[in-house]
């Protein structure tokens, strides 16, 4: 025991547990050699506490299939989650591995959010901690790694002795194709989840239309004609029953006449090389309208292995040449013709150390101080052109890390902070980047319908036709209380949820009507906006065509002064325009999204290309010219971002020039010398209080901009 107690002391141990046990012994120590007063006891009681709380380990090695060792079993209440993935463990070949909790899969506790990558090369030698409070129930977790899904298993959590008395909640999603009523075209597919943050989930019962209650194992199709109600309830492990809860809907026959199959497009998604293949694997993402009897199924078939049922977007990993063959049926028995789309999938760079690029968006109706009415949307996109992005990541307000798989919406009056991060398939984290959002209450009193508008995009031959298909895109906003739906129909088609652009390939003149509903439950007009899509010429073997314009003032020698903006377009009247890239002064090539502008004064070289849907590529342009300082201009290089950041957070304000030639990130100068945090602090109120005194931003642009100075590590 002497020993135990030496060791402890002088912190030979390393796992948390050890040492709460070690500094235990110290305090039984002082029982045994003199006298107890009342600050030993404490330290006695405080060292039990400490030697109660949990340690759960899990273990890596060179499997893909498991890891090596994983407790199954845990109490409710503060546990420490040890992830090692080391040489001491038996990872000899210095895999990367991840030990991921399941926040999204139905039947398991979704309540912690923990997402550890560990590798035996990375600072830590491979072995990570964490602190997290678990709850009553079952928690999943797995390995988020691309090829090694077979790694996952459950964590039992039982109750630690505390008396639950409050029963689950349950919720019900409805889901089927829709006509303009909101009726369920063919059939509608109930789901069914619940939650219980005390003894945990026991079971979930249904009933259709009072048939009786049975149990509820996966979702439940229902396709008889007529009004129905789901009746459900759950039992968590206590013993609390939940009250009972029923939701109304109606099932309609699919059109007798319909002879019309699905329309179904496939989008294949990832990080690119210059050449266009997808490092380290490609996702595939199907979607398909019927606007007759609604979609039954979609199916797909990978490089010929035979169809099967499309559930999920379908990720591709393996090395090589992939095609990817889809078609969809409704419930009319229709099947569309095959479509197909082929890419490739590169390795990975092998020593790639640098980390992934993060950008957050955030989009939503605006008030005139450019707070965000009702709710906000962020939009995470990351990009890493060595081994490709393994993970995304965001924490809402301290609530901890999370999986980024869609839109973030925040709600709420007040001001919110998102953090983001992403995590390459080499290991490498990005520096967390920030985004600042102010929410406010919509106008009660709104009775302004939303604005809404179309645009159309894609490829167009000498008539104005689009060759191939087109691209709907709507935008709506509301100044009030805010959009909250926008719907579209097509030609002769009942409304739908607008979610994403509509893309339309088939061939012939379309009409496409479009509406938007507020918060206060005002819609807008019905709009329309009409075009013809053309087929593509499938013998398509000329590569697109590349125009560039170079604008901005210019002296009498023709120097450019002060900026200048570079704007690329291509057309392609074959199989479609797949991509522009550009590379700026030697660069690395980049997508090319939208006009680049320059500031740097000196010469400078953008050369520039595209690539068609049929791979076919142009030859690079090149565009040369010489951009000198503007006379008076107190800032030459300036940092021109869009908004203003502050050593990776966003307070969404926008970056103007404040008169002289200087941006507000300019006069913020992030990179300069400072004696301390809050002298960086107080120079950013110094400088934004002059920008507020001279009209350059409001009082309201001020206080994110601080905000944002405060959260930033600049001057500690």
């Amino acid at each position: 025991m002497i020993q135990r107690l030496l060791a402890g002391w002088k912190g030979l141990r390393r796992s948390r547990r050890a040492l709460a046990v070690a500094g235990l012994s110290v305090a039984l120590a002082a029982l045994w050699l003199g006298p107890v007063s009342a600050a030993q006891q404490g330290q006695v009681r405080e060292a039990a506490a400490q030697a109660a709380d949990q340690v759960l380990t899990w273990t890596a090695d060179d499997s893909m299939t498991e890891y090596a060792s994983a407790p199954a079993t845990a109490t409710a209440g503060p546990a420490t989650i040890v992830f090692e993935n080391s040489e001491a463990t038996g990872n000899t070949t210095f895999m990367t591995h991840t030990l991921t909790f399941d926040t999204s899969t139905p039947g398991y506790n979704h309540d912690v959010n923990l997402n550890i990558t560990a590798s035996p090369l990375d600072s830590n030698g491979g072995r990570h901690e964490a602190q997290v409070t678990l709850t009553p129930g079952k928690y999943r977790y797995f390995c988020a790694i691309p090829g090694h899904g077979q790694m996952v298993g459950e964590l039992v959590v039982t109750d630690g002795g505390s008396q639950d008395t409050t029963p689950p909640e349950v919720t019900p999603e409805i889901t089927g194709d829709q006509d303009a009523e909101g009726n369920f075209i063919g059939s509608a597919t109930i789901t069914l989840n619940a939650t219980d943050t005390g003894s945990g989930v026991d079971t979930i019962e249904y009933e259709i239309d009072d048939t009786g209650f049975q149990p509820y194992t996966g979702p439940v199709t229902v396709d008889r004609i007529g009004d129905h109600t789901v009746q459900y309830r759950a039992t968590d492990l206590a013993g609390n029953t939940s009250e009972t809860g029923s939701t109304p809907f109606r099932v309609v026959e699919p059109t007798p006449d319909d002879t019309t199959p699905p329309e179904v497009t496939a989008q294949v998604s990832g990080d690119q090389n210059d050449e266009g293949g997808y490092i380290g694997s490609a996702t595939v993402t199907l979607n398909a309208t019927d606007a007759g009897s609604g979609v039954a199924g979609i199916e797909y078939n990978l490089d010929g292995a035979g169809y099967q049922p499309y559930t999920a977007a379908v990720q591709v990993s393996e090395v090589g040449e992939h095609t990817v063959t889809y078609r969809a049926t409704d419930n009319s028995g229709n099947t569309s013709p095959e479509g197909s789309t082929t890419f490739t999938v590169v390795e990975p760079a092998g020593d790639d150390t640098t980390p992934p690029e993060v950008t957050a968006e955030v989009t939503g109706d605006q008030d005139e101080s450019g707070n965000y009415v009702g709710s906000a949307s962020v939009t995470l996109a990351a990009t890493d052109a060595d081994s490709g992005v393994a993970s995304v990541e965001y924490n809402l307000d301290g609530a901890g890390y999370e999986p980024y798989t869609q839109p973030v919406t925040i709600e709420g009056a007040g001001d919110h902070t998102l953090t983001y991060r992403a995590t390459d398939n080499s290991g490498n984290t990005s520096q967390e980047g920030s985004v600042i959002v102010t929410i406010v209450d919509a106008d009660p009193q709104d009775t302004t319908p939303p604005e809404v508008s179309a645009d159309v995009a894609g490829d167009k031959d000498d008539q104005g036709r689009y060759v191939g298909k087109a691209t709907v895109t709507l935008t709506a906003t509301d100044t009030g209380s805010g959009v909250d739906t926008v719907s579209y129909a097509l030609d002769d088609g009942s409304y739908g949820p607008y979610t994403s652009p509509v893309e339309v390939t088939e061939p012939g003149e379309h009409t496409l009507r479009f509406r938007a509903t507020d918060n206060a439950g005002n819609t807008s007009e019905i709009k329309s906006v009409s075009f013809t899509v053309v087929e593509a010429d499938q013998g398509d073997k000329e590569p697109p065509q590349v125009s560039v314009q170079l604008v901005g003032p210019q002296d009498a020698h023709w120097n450019y002064v002060g900026m200048a903006t570079v704007s690329l377009s291509a057309t392609d009247a074959g199989s479609g325009v797949r991509f522009v890239r550009y590379s700026l002064d030697g660069g690395s090539y980049t997508a090319y999204n939208e006009p680049v502008v320059i500031t740097a004064p000196g010469k400078h070289t953008v050369l520039y290309h595209a690539v068609d849907h049929e791979g076919n590529r142009s030859e690079d342009g090149k565009l040369t010219f010489n951009l000198v300082a503007e006379e008076g201009d107190q800032c030459v290089a300036s940092d021109v971002r869009r908004t203003v950041v502050i050593d990776g957070h966003d307070s969404t304000v926008l970056n103007v020039d404040t008169g002289n030639g200087c941006t507000i990130n300019d006069l913020i100068n992030e990179k300069g010398e400072y004696a301390s945090h809050n002298a960086f602090v107080k120079h950013v109120q110094d400088v934004t209080g002059d920008l507020r005194r001279d009209g350059v931003i409001t009082a309201k642009e001020r206080d994110r901009i601080v905000k944002a100075a405060k959260a930033s590590d600049i001057g500690r």
